[in-house]
C-alpha cells in the first residue's frame, strides 16, 4: 500500500524530499509551516495544509499518515522530533541512491538522487544524505547529522551527532568526528575531530575565532 506522507517545513530541502515522495510512489499529503499561508502553493499541485503543530491532528485524522522533516537546519530538526516524538515518521529514499548489504537507516532520515551508502553502514534517525554523497562501508552517521552534496566519507568513518559535513568535504577513512560539528565545503579532514567546532581547508582546521 502506497503511504500517505506530510513534509514538515515547506522550503527548497522540502521540495527535494516532495519528489522523493512521488517518485517513489508514495502519496504527498501536502506542506506544513509556520512561516507560510494555509492553501500557499510550494511545488506543482502540492500546498500548505497547516501550520506545523496540526501534524497531531493530521495523525489522527488520517491514522497511518507518516510526517519527514524538510527542513536542512539539523538543531531545527533535532528541536521538531523531539516536541512532535509521538507520531510516526517517514524514511525518504531516492529510487536512484545505492544502498548497499547490511545498511540501516533510521527514521525520517533522507537519502538523496545518486548518493552511495556502503555495506554495512549505519545511518541513525533524522540524517540527511545528501545528492551524490558518499558513505563507504561501516561508516556509523548519528542523528541529526546532515551529509552535503559530493561529500566523500571513506570506509570505517563515524560522524557524531548534529554535524555538518560542508558540500564536497572529505573525510579520510578511519576518522571519528564528535557531535555539534561543521565541516566546511571542500574541506580535507585527516584525522579525528575531538572538540565541537567549526573546521575548514585542507588539511581542515579548527576556524579560530578573533
Amino acid at each position: 500500500m502506497n503511504k500517505q506522507v506530510v513534509i514538515i517545513g515547506a522550503g527548497g530541502h522540502a521540495k527535494v524530499i516532495a519528489d522523493i515522495i512521488i517518485k517513489s510512489q508514495d502519496i504527498l499529503l501536502g506542506f506544513l509551516d509556520d512561516n507560510r499561508q494555509k492553501g500557499e502553493k510550494i511545488i506543482s499541485d502540492y500546498n500548505v495544509i497547516g501550520n506545523i503543530s496540526e501534524c497531531v491532528l493530521l495523525q489522527e485524522k488520517y491514522k497511518n499518515v507518516e510526517f519527514i522533516i524538510g527542513i536542512g537546519n539539523n538543531q531545527i530538526r533535532k528541536n521538531i522530533s523531539k516536541k512532535f516524538g509521538s507520531i510516526k515518521y517517514y524514511t525518504a529514499i531516492h529510487p536512484n541512491s545505492q544502498i548497499s548489504l547490511g545498511v540501516s537507516i533510521g527514521e525520517g532520515t533522507t537519502i538523496m538522487a545518486n548518493a552511495c551508502i556502503n555495506a554495512s553502514s549505519k545511518i541513525e534517525k533524522h540524517c540527511i544524505i545528501n545528492t551524490g554523497a558518499i558513505i563507504e562501508h561501516d561508516n556509523v552517521i548519528h542523528d541529526y547529522v546532515h551529509i552535503s552534496p559530493n561529500v566523500s566519507l571513506g570506509g570505517t568513518v563515524e560522524v557524531g551527532e548534529n554535524t555538518h559535513i560542508g558540500i564536497g568535504a572529505v573525510v579520510k577513512n578511519n576518522i571519528k568526528i564528535c557531535n555539534n560539528c561543521i565541516i566546511g565545503a571542500g574541506a580535507v579532514v585527516v584525522k579525528d575531530i575531538k572538540e565541537e567546532g567549526t573546521y575548514i581547508g585542507i588539511p581542515a582546521r579548527k576556524e579560530e575565532i578573533l
